[in-house]
């Protein structure tokens, strides 16, 4: 099957990435959200990139331009029925998912491929709430989307073989190395990366630490570039908590369970660096 045509659903941080990736990689891009001033966002965000990669001399003004104009914005779900591929990027919320994903079903033809950003909830489930489970597959691109090279591709139950390669090769024409995981909660990366956050803040929970200090400790002695709690907060503790949710329920293993610090803050709207505050004060309240 030929993709030259993508759909993203949501402008926000992971959806204006993934429409960036796609039209830089010369597919014609319809990015749609429910409002004009999401979308608006989500193209000033992606302006500022390419503006980032003109100054890095890794674009030319003009092709930073020919990106640009490759991107339509709808608020429209109609407007996504000339696309062979549709990539949903919403906040992590598995009713919400489901819901996106009745509409699309509906909406748009049989034949057009169905993916989600999802980073820990049940392609299967998500597939079964359409009337083409085989055309539905998971498409977990990381963040940074346009600096992050890596996509996880995770097949439903019912996915389709011609369904996979046509998301591989979607993903290869973006740049990106893809690896394949099997549909169970958190696929790989989260599986492993959010017990790490989860536990590093149960260090700080304990007492046995202070944010600053866990996030020292990993940096230098683990070699990683970016401390737990710094990373946790660039995510979004919110999404973090809802992919912990996730693997505590789906695994039914009590070492999932999420800290009860991660969730107070949550409770308190210190989100991270989206929220002005989260472990670390970025100028919030």
């Amino acid at each position: 099957m030929g993709i030259e045509r993508i759909g993203v659903v949501g402008a926000g941080q992971m959806g204006n990435g993934i429409a960036h990736v796609a039209a830089q990689a010369g597919f014609e891009v319809v990015m749609q959200d429910i409002s004009d001033a999401a979308l608006e966002r989500g193209l000033a965000t992606i302006r500022k990139n390419l503006g980032r990669q003109v100054r890095k001399e890794r674009l030319t003004q003009d092709q930073a331009d020919a990106v640009i104009a490759k991107i339509t914005t709808t608020t429209a779900v109609s407007a996504l029925a000339g696309c062979q591929l549709v990539v949903e990027a919403a906040t992590e919320n598995v009713e919400l998912k489901h819901k996106i994903f009745r509409n699309l079903s509906e909406v748009l033809g049989e034949e057009v491929i169905l993916a989600t950003n999802t980073s820990s909830i049940s392609i299967t489930a998500i597939a079964a709430c359409t009337a083409r489970p085989d055309r539905v597959i998971g498409m977990h691109f990381m963040n940074p989307v346009p600096v992050m090279k890596l996509v996880e591709v995770i097949r439903g139950l019912a996915t389709s073989d011609e369904t996979l390669a046509a998301v591989l090769e979607v993903a290869e024409r973006m740049g990106k190395t893809t690896v394949e995981s099997r549909d169970m909660p958190g696929f790989i990366v989260n599986r492993v990366l959010m017990p790490y956050i989860n536990e590093a803040v149960f260090a700080v929970y304990e007492g046995i630490a202070s944010v600053e200090d866990v996030d020292t400790a990993m940096k230098l002695g683990t070699n990683v570039p970016m401390g737990p709690l710094t990373l946790a907060d660039f995510i979004g503790l919110d999404t973090c908590l809802a992919i912990m949710e996730v693997l505590h329920e789906g695994l039914g293993d009590g070492k999932y369970r999420p800290c009860p610090l991660l969730r107070k803050y949550v409770e308190a709207g210190w989100l991270g660096r989206k929220a002005g505050r989260g472990f670390y004060n970025y100028g919030g309240r």
